[in-house]
């Protein structure tokens, strides 16, 4: 019997996708190596090759930076992974997470024209994913992390980032984090509220959970609450260590303790990243005119068709719904900036701006409670992160 899925467009046209074509898509992979030299008769092979190829090799060997000129290193993207936090599947392996890293080193380059090959590795542990990885460090001019749970996830992008000279980034924590304050610009507009005055609340203190308290921290966002699956992550709460503890110092300025419903209470924003749900019971506790982005994948921490009860602008991760939050409005103009600006680091200014930018697209077409953020096939807005980005790298310089 033939399996089928079914979802939606953005313009509510119902898509139907077989097994059958999915499988098809995907059989031989989804990548392959294309030529930029011509190989088409003796001349070509001994320029491209030997002969003429161990001059550029001397030449490299002798000055090591006519590698970014000469080789395709340094506009190289390797997509990295253990498998240990592959979309909603959970810890399912190296293997099984190569057609996900195929997936988006294609983004990389459909979205930025970069190169990029991903590389999964059949290791869980930091120093060693980090030590194959500055072995490797000739063959790429960046990193992007992806799929690896937290809180390993946090070492590993703090040790890749001292040990290798090139922008290294964790999308699954920067590139949510970088959507949701651009749609969360533009909701305070729709709303007209000040995105720093508003008391936000995000529920889910893994990688993107995280990754989004920083960046809401880095735009002037002053009230922020953090929960986890104990409830409210408060300086006072026993039993905080590490990363959770140096966040219960920075967040929750009110002092407030409890779960859901006690953060709710009053909140002008609520942001979900966890496979919690929220009860409509909560909600209706949240100011008017709330913002509710609901980014659970796929089953959204409260559906949309309910949180629009209780909020004038809801956002989801899914294609089905209006303002869709979707890294690919981020990460591929975020590393084709940094790469064109011949950056080491992707910074906290370089994150703010490419929120900024993507906001900006939305603006031109107009806010309303529906659009508070680009499609993910938009065209304008990889170019516009990827010039934000790269002006971002030139005013930190000076």
């Amino acid at each position: 019997m033939r399996k089928s899925l079914t979802t939606e467009a953005a313009n509510s046209t119902r898509i139907e996708l077989t097994e059958e074509e999915i499988f098809a898509a995907h059989e031989g992979g989804k990548l392959q190596i294309g030529l930029t030299a011509p190989l088409d008769d003796k001349r070509d092979l001994s320029i491209a090759y030997t002969p003429g190829v161990a001059q550029v090799s001397r030449a490299i060997n002798t000055d090591p930076e006519l590698a970014a000129r000469y080789t395709w290193a340094s506009r190289l993207v390797a997509v990295v992974s253990d498998g240990t936090a592959v979309l909603g599947l959970g810890n399912i392996g190296a293997a099984a997470s190569l057609p996900v890293m195929e997936g988006k080193a294609a983004l990389f380059k459909r979205f930025a024209g970069l190169d990029s090959i991903p590389l999964v590795l059949e290791t869980t542990e930091v120093d060693e994913i980090v030590e194959t990885l500055v072995r490797l460090r000739s063959s790429f001019g960046a990193v992007n992390l992806e799929d690896i749970s937290a809180p390993r996830c946090f070492e590993l992008e703090a040790k890749l980032i001292e040990a290798l000279d090139m922008p290294v980034m964790h999308d699954d924590q920067h590139g949510t984090a970088v959507v949701v304050l651009a749609a969360l610009t533009n909701a305070a507009k729709v709303i007209g509220r000040e995105a720093a005055s508003l008391k936000t609340v995000i529920s889910g203190a893994g990688a993107a959970g995280i990754a989004v308290a920083e960046i809401l921290l880095a735009a002037g966002v002053q009230d922020i609450i953090l929960l986890d699956s104990r409830g409210i992550i408060d300086a006072g709460r026993p039993g905080l260590t590490g990363i959770k503890a140096a966040y219960a110092a920075r967040t929750n300025p009110r002092s407030i303790t409890g779960g859901t419903a006690q953060a709710l209470d009053g909140a002008d924003v609520f942001i979900g990243v966890s496979s919690g749900t929220v009860s409509e019971e909560v909600l209706a506790k949240m100011s008017g005119d709330a913002v509710i982005f609901a980014l659970s994948n796929p089953d959204p921490e409260v559906h949309p068709d309910i949180a629009r009860k209780y909020a004038k602008v809801v956002a989801t991760g899914r294609s089905d719904f209006p303002n869709q939050i979707n890294n690919v409005l981020a990460f591929p103009g975020i590393f084709r900036g940094a790469l064109d600006a011949g950056a080491r680091r992707i910074t906290p200014a370089m994150k703010v701006a490419a929120a900024g930018a993507i906001a900006a697209i939305a603006a031109e077409d107009g806010l309303a409670p529906d659009h508070i953020i680009p499609s993910p096939l938009d065209d304008r807005v990889a170019p516009a992160v990827t010039a934000a980005v790269m002006a971002a790298v030139e005013a930190e310089a000076k």
